[in-house]
């Protein structure tokens, strides 16, 4: 148990990582931005945008309806929550190598077990079912905001973070070339 404070302090390093990528939800819940897009090229653009700018908010969207599902089962809600914190503890919050018994766990062998573990967790609680269709509607959640959400006034806090950056300034020295 020596390693338990640096442990809860990686927790609460990756729980705040994870806070700081969440954007404002008044800003994603926005109806004033909420509108058909144009054309095909224009909903493929929001698309990638909004999942990129929005993506911890989906991701606590697609959990929300997971949960929400399994308040029926608490003994499933119990289980997923333990494999939940596995998740969290054993692969998102580690920047180390796991190390058990003195011996150095392979990355790929801790994400392979911990799939296993829930997938385990899902055919012991009977509702693996319940749970492919509640991750299917989120995901139909996020896909239809991040489509009808317009990115207009996304790009002006993305644009330090873009790959495009150098095509979006408003640099005078690039119209020579054009």
């Amino acid at each position: 148990m020596s390693n338990s404070p640096q442990f809860f302090a990686s927790f609460k390093q990756t729980s705040q990582s994870l806070k700081a990528s969440l954007r404002p939800w008044l800003l994603f819940l926005d109806l004033t931005s909420l509108y058909l897009p144009s054309s095909i090229p224009d909903a493929t653009t929001r698309l990638t945008q909004n999942l990129t700018h929005f993506g911890a908010n989906y991701s606590i969207i697609v959990l929300l309806v997971l949960f929400l599902s399994l308040l029926y089962h608490p003994l499933s809600l119990i289980a997923f929550f333990i494999t939940l914190v596995a998740w969290v503890f054993l692969y998102f919050s580690r920047e180390e190598p796991l190390s058990v018994f003195g011996y150095q766990v392979n990355d790929l062998l801790v994400l392979v077990a911990l799939f296993a573990v829930t997938v385990l967790v899902l055919v012991w609680s009977g509702v693996w079912l319940n749970v492919v269709v509640a991750v299917g509607i989120g995901i139909v959640l996020v896909i239809l905001h991040a489509l009808l959400r317009s990115t207009d006034d996304l790009v002006a806090d993305d644009i330090e973070t873009s790959p495009y950056v150098n095509l979006l300034s408003d640099d005078d020295s690039l119209r020579g070339f054009l």
